[in-house]
């Protein structure tokens, strides 16, 4: 093997980085062997990644015992979960791109062979794989696992039970010791959150995809087997840099299509939507906003996960894990089986091991889906040219048309909702909460969790060009672009206008003439900027538009 690792630790010229390394415990012996990179994504402040740590510890034994050297480093992460609903949730999507530069800038400076990339929370996992295809050595990513879920009066809670208990709670009913026991009750550990949510939807994108091992994500972060899987990654990245099975070797067109049919067929996150993008820009594939409709289209749903579903994300595991759904989409047509995997395998060789509790009810066979199609669609229309996303599964209705109730900000529409000033048929809209306008995309989980709570999610929708949860259930139009802090349509609308949501057309338009819509544009003025320095001033500089994975990797 030519190791890239030697340029740093051979010669004699390398002596004062030997040095170094000795003075932490290395030794010749170590710095002779492939040099492996643990990227860690643990932090102290949410259960998502609370026992990376752990996990870290067991990935560098794997590393040791099948001949390399260990080197951890740490990123950062933001809880969704705990910053919804404020201004800390601005950073979510921001902390994505951080995670891909910190993670590439340690792995280019310390030249690493190979990097195993431990991650659990939302961003942490797109942001993984945007930096192992920038670095493009051998890698793979591992995840965490999901939350156990919660037990209150007989049935599974998740963290979307809490929320929508609070617009219960708001609605009057449900009482304040209630909502303290479904708070109380709701999350019983460490693990990202429960449901098909967007931790759980990009953990199996990770799989179809090819760059997380099959059957390594749906184990729980709490099941002693976890620790069995971060050592068997461990042992196995040894494999893949003797292979030199690069990222840019795995993740291919046809790749992204079978995580694409991944997410229709769970009922994934639209999230998943704005990452995938953002994957395929840092692989250099063309990918664009309407082959998820065409792809979603030719997908059946079948897996009965909440948040529309019945079942949460570790039952996935008790039913034989992601490689079911796997086999499924390859035993349907619905996945290209010759796709290479990390392992150095094809996507059907792993799926063909897939070991399917009997009787399991999740994953629903191919004769018996639960939708024909997939959960995402993208619509478009004056209202959204460049296209936005809506999530169908668990929705009836496929349209709506009614009256606008416009909001600057995602608070001043949860204020609304809160106080009982939405009536039956309205069109709640949110801007200014888009890549640039936010910055950062909030999503909206707190007003969409308490439209449901509060009894209104079968008659009224929500627009934004902001984002939402995996969590989010409901008539919900995300990614709404061009955003309004560009002067998109959405910039326009005012209290009262009329605006028709078809989801069977795929089209969201506003329904006010051309002419009218045009002389509203040119009076338009960009609003000041919110942040005039730090990240958030650097992020709104570069970011592009959902439309495009509100990446920030200048001229992609």
């Amino acid at each position: 093997m030519k190791l890239n690792s030697y340029t740093i630790t051979q010669g004699k010229d390398r002596a004062p980085a030997r040095s170094f390394y000795k003075a932490i415990g290395f030794t010749d012996e170590d710095l002779k062997k492939p040099i492996i990179g643990i990227a860690n994504t643990w932090i102290g402040t949410m259960p998502c990644n609370f026992l990376l740590r752990e996990l870290a510890v067991k990935v560098a034994e794997g590393i040791r015992n099948a001949g390399g050297t260990p080197m951890e480093y740490n990123t950062i992460a933001i809880s969704d979960g705990i910053t919804m609903g404020t201004e800390g949730m601005k950073t979510s999507l921001i902390s994505r791109e951080v995670i891909a530069d910190s993670i590439e800038l340690v792995a280019r400076g310390y030249m690493f062979d190979g990097l195993v990339a431990l991650v659990a929370c939302d961003k942490t996992i797109p942001g993984a794989a945007m930096a192992l295809l920038r670095l493009n050595i051998p890698s793979l990513v591992l995840y965490g696992g999901s939350i156990m879920p919660g037990r209150y009066k007989g049935r599974d809670l998740t963290i979307q039970d809490v929320y929508e208990a609070v617009g219960a709670n708001a609605a009057g009913k449900i009482s304040d010791d209630e909502l303290l026991a479904i708070e109380n009750s709701a999350c019983p550990g460490a693990g990202a959150c429960g449901g098909q949510f967007t931790a759980n939807t990009m953990a199996t994108v990770m799989e179809l995809i090819g760059l997380s091992p099959m059957g390594t994500a749906s184990v729980p972060q709490v099941d002693p087997r976890k620790r069995d899987v971060a050592e068997r990654c461990g042992e196995l990245i040894l494999n893949v840099v003797k292979r030199n099975l690069r990222p840019r070797d795995i993740v291919t067109r046809q790749s992204i299509e079978n995580a694409i049919a991944s997410v229709a067929a769970t009922g994934g996150s639209t999230n998943a939507v704005l990452h995938l993008l953002a994957i395929a820009r840092e692989a250099g594939i063309p990918l664009n906003i309407d082959d998820f409709q065409t792809i979603s289209e030719r997908t059946p749903l079948l897996v009965d996960l909440k948040p529309a579903g019945k079942f949460v994300a570790v039952d996935v595991d008790k039913a034989g894990g992601i490689p079911v759904i796997a086999q499924r989409l390859v035993d349907g047509g619905y996945a290209d089986g010759s796709a290479m995997t990390v392992t150095g395998r094809t996507f059907a060789e792993e799926a063909a091991d897939a070991k399917e509790t009997p009787g399991q009810e999740v994953i629903h066979a191919l004769n018996n889906p639960i939708k024909k199609s997939g959960g995402l669609v993208i619509l478009r229309g004056s209202l959204a040219p460049e296209g936005s996303v809506i999530k169908v599964t668990g929705i009836e209705r496929t349209e709506q048309r009614g009256p606008a109730r416009v909001f600057d900000s995602e608070e001043a529409a949860m204020a609304a909702v809160m106080e009982g000033r939405i009536r039956s048929g309205d069109i709640i809209v949110i801007r200014y909460e888009g890549p640039r306008g936010g910055p950062g995309m909030r999503e909206m989980l707190g007003v969409t969790s308490a439209i449901v709570g509060a009894g209104l999610s079968e008659n009224v929708a929500l627009i934004t060009d902001g984002r939402f949860s995996g969590a989010t259930r409901g008539f919900c139009v995300g990614h709404v672009a061009p955003e309004a802090a560009v002067g998109g349509p959405i910039a326009a609308i005012e209290e009262g206008d009329i605006i028709r949501l078809d989801i069977a057309k795929r089209v969201i338009d506003l329904e006010i003439p051309s002419a009218t819509l045009e002389a509203r544009l040119k009076k338009w003025k960009a609003p000041e900027p919110r942040y005039r320095s730090g990240v958030f001033a650097k992020y709104v500089a570069l970011v592009g538009s959902a439309a495009e994975g509100a990446i920030t990797t200048p001229g992609v």
